[in-house]
């Protein structure tokens, strides 16, 4: 079974005196159920569980009074054994509320209520296109909400037999900034190539761990990307549907450019943001793609700088966006044959992994040709962030670094096929300690 961040997060909740119900969101099929209900099944007596897209019937329970007793006699008389509600040991799971949004508003009495916990999963909670579907109210005040993830780099490792203790000497060689040993680095360079290609999706993950079929997990990928499609055509709003898919399937296109920023040009001929911007932001949504802006200025705070209509747009998941390539380029990644490609591989990789780390995605371009891939608050400052697939030049960030009266910039990371070292304020890393760039 595969090991989760999910899973402490979810014993810490409970943990938490007077804690409210539970929201659990992220895209499909990134393991959200199956954690609820193996954390559930071990912390509680008596778990009732109801899957609202799965058996819509459900969602008359809430179509009434919201008051928990009258909810918990309906869902008793309903489920008969399968609904045994006992106080302090029973908690309900609300599977793919988004479907429920009465069930969403009944919360706020539940948690008034405070005898049973609540968790509720959702995948597509928050976008547009649902009508009619729209809560009454969001309890607001009365809900404590967490973004789940597919899996990170990190837990790929331990996915992959990579220990704690190991992890800790990583930290270590970051903190002393010394090479970490051949043996070691060798191994943790295959395994960052493996990620790229298999990413988070956990029956990917759980695919490669048992078989190492990759046509397998290519298989599973494909699947998630078309069940996306399937999405956005049926619960986006009517306008957006006859562009989204177009929108989403131009993402490869956007990144293979020289200067990666989205352009809805490249959606379509003609095409402006008026009529893509909804689609795009439906897609952002729903935890598939992550805006990555432009900088006005390399300062903090980050967010207070950056440009909202200048962005570029990665893939949540490395995994899925190499499955929207064409075949063979899972063999190429592996075999390090990706040439031109290799800088938008690299760093949507880059970006999949602060992503899921809960980084928020910026970088740093002018007109005059300076363009840092990546800029982070790291150790309390602003810090660029280059990735070079290859032995490529840092010259930009060399120039912001040389002129810190105009750009208030001392520190760089230099990510790529090196071990660890330190130029001056340029500080030399593998790609694969790229998750251990947190702030605190």
């Amino acid at each position: 079974m595969l090991r989760r961040k999910i899973e402490q997060a979810l014993v810490e909740w409970k943990n938490t005196p007077n804690h409210k119900p539970l929201i659990i969101k992220g895209c499909r099929q990134c393991g959200k159920t199956f954690s609820v209900l193996d954390f559930a099944r071990k912390n509680y007596e008596h778990v009732v569980y109801l899957n609202f897209f799965a058996n819509p019937q459900y969602a008359s329970v809430f179509s009434g009074s919201l008051e928990v007793d009258h909810i918990t006699m309906l869902l008793s008389a309903l489920m008969g054994r399968e609904a045994i509600f006992e106080p302090g040991k029973t908690i309900l799971v609300l599977d793919e509320i988004q479907d429920c949004p009465d069930a969403r508003t009944a919360l706020k009495f539940f948690k008034l209520d405070g005898r049973y916990d609540v968790i509720g999963t959702g995948s597509l909670l928050g976008v547009k296109g649902y009508g009619e579907k729209e809560p009454k109210s969001i309890p607001v005040g009365y809900e404590t909400v967490i973004d789940m993830t597919p899996l990170d780099f990190e837990e790929f490792l331990w996915a992959n037999g990579i220990s704690g203790q190991i992890i800790d000497l990583l930290k270590i060689h970051l903190q002393e900034e010394t090479p970490v040993p051949d043996a070691l680095h060798q191994r943790l360079r295959d395994l960052l190539l493996q990620y790229t290609v298999v990413g988070g999706m956990p029956d990917a993950v759980q695919t490669f761990v048992n078989t190492r079929r990759m046509d397998e997990v290519l298989q599973i990928q494909r699947d998630i990307v078309r069940s996306y499609e399937d999405d956005m055509v049926k619960y986006a709003e009517k306008k957006d549907k006859p562009v989204i898919r177009e929108c989403f399937q131009s993402i490869p296109k956007q990144l293979s450019k020289e200067n990666k920023k989205f352009q809805y040009s490249v959606v379509k001929k003609g095409a402006t943001a008026s009529k893509f911007a909804g689609s795009l932001q439906w897609i952002e949504d729903a935890g598939i793609i992550a805006r990555c802006y432009n900088l006005s200025i390399t300062e903090l705070p980050l967010d207070g700088n950056a440009e909202p209509d200048v962005f570029k747009v990665y893939m949540r998941d490395m995994g899925l966006f190499v499955a929207m390539l064409e075949d063979g380029t899972q063999f190429d990644i592996l075999q390090g044959n990706l040439f031109g490609y290799k800088g938008a591989i690299f760093e949507g990789l880059i970006a999949d992994i602060f992503g899921k780390m809960g980084r928020k995605l910026y970088y740093f371009h002018k007109d005059s040709g300076l363009e840092v891939d990546f800029v982070i608050r790291y150790k309390g400052e602003c810090t660029l962030v280059e990735v070079k697939a290859a032995s490529g030049n840092t010259k930009s960030a060399k120039t912001i670094l040389n002129h810190p009266e105009k750009y208030h910039v001392h520190h760089a990371i230099k990510l790529g096929d090196y071990n660890v070292g330190r130029s001056g304020s340029m500080l030399t890393l593998p790609l694969y300690m790229a998750f251990l760039l947190r702030e605190n």
